[in-house]
């Protein structure tokens, strides 16, 4: 099958060496010239222009966007003008699933179908295939299938959950179709919310097990911090890179991201070369924005989305506030740390 990709980034990149593997042609278009390069290097065929793009393509066409959120509105502008009704943009970023709605209106009278299609996978999607989250019309996503079928994972080793033996269907091969426009992008939102959840839980979980230390350290007497009550309780040395790989190995709490905890600890015992500056790219705030209009209590998601806030510094002025208030009512003074 003929697609054209929009965005060679780490993505887009490996989504379109994973078609031309499966025997399918994707031309790439990318604005940075360095991003086609790769992408030849690879074997694949790039164009220099989006006209080109859809010129190169046989009608009807598919074209997949695969940029960031931010500037989606602005590649389809220029794109859909040069399309003809039958055509199918599919939006494999991670936009919000409003703007899915408010896109596919503006197409419909164009004739112009808008698939949403939610992507995990990160860079490693190349080799393990990517889980995928389909919205759209039923037709559209339909003629989509074989491409799907290609960038999803497939059933692999993995045995059907006890019970769903004889159900099957897509969700085994690792794309569904989720719904209509929308359904697609608001089924990643929510993954990618609780991509938030479990990552904080293992951050804060380590963090413990660091500070298990704490009654090994001298401290001086302080009227400004509670003391531990018993440093005799905490004085366990724990290897954390040990326990991560014991955790990937029988436990109860094994995932992906175990695993690249596991990965990133055994190089850097302490991942002293992160800062710990942790970005949201706009999932968690939806989910908790569709928690709040559902009245879904959602405490760990919103927790985990206001703790990467902080770990930007957005806390700091709120600290000094704080900070202020203690000063102010009780003359205390902020500890040095050491």
């Amino acid at each position: 099958m003929h697609m054209g990709m929009v965005g060679l980034g780490r993505m887009g990149l490996g989504m379109a060496r994973r078609l031309g593997r499966d025997g399918h042609r994707c031309i790439g278009f990318d604005p940075v010239a360095a991003a086609r390069t790769a992408y030849e290097d690879a074997g694949g065929t790039t164009v220099s222009t989006l006209k080109d793009l859809v010129a190169a393509l046989p009608a009807p066409r598919v074209v997949w966007i695969m940029v960031p959120a931010g500037i989606v509105d602005r590649v389809v502008a220029d794109l859909a003008p040069l399309l003809a009704p039958g055509d199918t943009i599919v939006e494999g970023g991670n936009s919000c699933w409003q703007d899915d709605l408010r896109r596919a209106a503006e197409l419909a009278p164009r004739g112009i179908h808008w698939v949403d299609a939610g992507v995990s996978g990160g860079v490693w999607g190349l080799e393990r295939g990517f889980c995928l989250m389909v919205g759209g019309p039923d037709e559209a996503v339909a003629r989509l299938e074989p491409i799907l079928r290609s960038l999803a994972p497939g059933r692999g080793s993995v045995p059907s959950s006890p019970g769903r033996e004889s159900r099957g269907g897509r969700a085994e091969a690792g794309w569904l179709h989720c719904g209509p426009t929308g359904a697609g992008h608001f089924v990643k939102m929510v993954h990618n919310g609780i991509e938030y959840g479990l990552m904080a839980a293992y951050a804060e979980g380590f963090s413990l097990l660091r500070q298990a230390n704490r009654g090994l350290a001298p401290t001086a007497a302080s009227s400004e911090s509670t003391p531990l009550r018993d440093p005799s309780h905490y004085r366990y040395d724990f290897d954390l890179a040990d326990i991560a790989e014991l955790w990937r190995r029988g436990s109860v709490i094994p995932s992906w991201l175990l695993d690249l905890t596991a990965q990133a600890m055994a190089g850097d015992p302490n991942l002293d070369s992160f800062a710990g500056r942790v970005s949201d790219s706009g999932e968690g705030r939806w989910t908790v924005q569709a928690a709040v209009d559902l009245g879904v209590p959602a405490h760990v998601l919103t927790a985990a989305l206001f703790e990467r806030f902080s770990s930007r510094g957005e806390a700091l002025f709120a600290d000094k506030v704080c900070s202020a208030m203690r000063k102010g009512f009780g003359g205390h003074l902020e500890r040095k740390q050491p």
